[in-house]
């Protein structure tokens, strides 16, 4: 099984409820196709959805998506770095942001995992913000980093302490 990122867009005046209903067909929908919704951020003000998808393949992650009727973005196998899935299983932390980097041509996964181990320290210069856990996409076009903390202000100061880039910031909420 595979993890894959589902990025969707969400209409304008997507409410609570109507997420929560997204996301309850969501799920349903990954399970008819043996996988299974990992977890779900959606950015506060009800624009975008990221959702994580154990799946067998691209294609069901997809169908899943479709059948969920959702306005797809992408629909990219990603790697989780920084927790197992076991983990995220296990804690459902809470996420505050979403911090999504777009990588530059050339960056090799091995190099990116590279720096991230020798910069990943660095984040206790930061102490009021969590890293949680990045999902890279395997064909090295983004990655999505997680993070809990109070604001925006500090999650820069974190990227900036790792010597990491930023092109977006999402704030996001739970979603229960």
């Amino acid at each position: 099984m595979a993890l894959f990122l589902v990025e969707s867009a969400l209409p304008s005046g997507t409410d609570q409820p109507q997420v929560q209903a997204m996301l309850g067909r969501l799920a349903s929908a990954a399970r008819e196709r043996a996988g299974e919704l990992i977890e779900a951020q959606v950015a506060s003000d009800f624009s975008r959805l990221f959702a994580i998808i154990e799946a067998e393949a691209r294609e069901a992650a997809t169908a899943a998506a479709q059948a969920a009727q959702l306005d797809l973005v992408q629909v990219k196998e990603v790697r989780l770095v920084g927790q197992s899935l076991d983990e995220v299983k296990a804690s459902r932390k809470s996420v505050d942001y979403v911090v999504e980097w777009n990588f530059p041509p050339g960056l090799t996964m091995e190099r990116y995992l590279q720096r991230k181990a020798a910069n990943s320290p660095k984040y206790a210069l930061v102490p009021e913000v969590t890293f949680l856990r990045t999902y890279v996409c395997e064909d090295m076009s983004k990655c999505l980093c997680f993070y809990d903390a109070d604001s925006e202000g500090d999650v820069l100061r974190a990227r900036q302490a790792v010597e990491a880039p930023v092109d977006a910031v999402t704030r996001v909420q739970p979603v229960e």
